[in-house]
C-alpha cells in the first residue's frame, strides 16, 4: 500500500490549484481511492483498497471555521484558486472564511465534494482528467 511519503511526494510538484489534477493522478496511480481534507489544520485521511488508511499530520496551526458558510464567495475564492492564483495556505485561509470544515475526494467519481460545519454539501465539483 502507499505512504504518506508518497503522497507528499507527489504533493511537492503541487505550487496552485492549477495543478491539482495531475496530483489527483499520480496518488490514483500509488493506490489512493478517497481521501478526506480538514481545512482547519489541514490533516488528511487517506483511503486504500481493502479498508486501508494513512493519515497525514496537520500541516499549520488551526484555523477558525466561520459557522456561515458562502457558496458564493466559496466558488469565487475556489476559481480563483485553481487559475494558480493563490497558494494552497491561501486557499485553506479562504476555506475557513467562507465555512467549509473538509473536502472529500473519490477518485473512482473523481470527484470533490466540499462541507460545510453541519456536513452539508456545499459544491461537488468533477475532477478534470489530463
Amino acid at each position: 500500500m502507499f505512504t504518506i511519503k508518497q503522497i507528499e511526494e507527489a504533493h511537492s510538484k503541487v505550487k496552485s490549484g492549477a495543478e491539482f489534477p495531475n496530483y489527483i493522478q499520480d496518488i490514483k496511480e500509488i493506490g489512493v481511492v478517497a481521501f478526506e481534507t480538514w481545512v482547519k489544520d489541514s490533516h488528511t485521511t487517506y483511503f486504500g483498497k481493502d479498508n486501508f488508511q494513512t493519515k497525514s499530520n496537520p500541516k499549520y496551526a488551526e484555523l477558525l471555521i466561520s459557522d456561515h458558510s458562502s457558496k458564493d464567495k466559496f466558488i469565487e475564492y475556489l476559481k480563483i484558486h485553481q487559475k494558480g492564483k493563490t497558494d494552497y495556505f491561501t486557499f485553506c485561509n479562504h476555506c475557513a472564511e467562507t465555512g467549509i470544515e473538509k473536502w472529500v475526494v473519490r477518485l473512482d467519481a473523481m470527484t470533490c465534494i466540499y462541507y460545510d460545519v453541519l456536513g452539508n454539501e456545499i459544491l461537488v465539483e468533477t475532477i478534470p482528467t489530463k
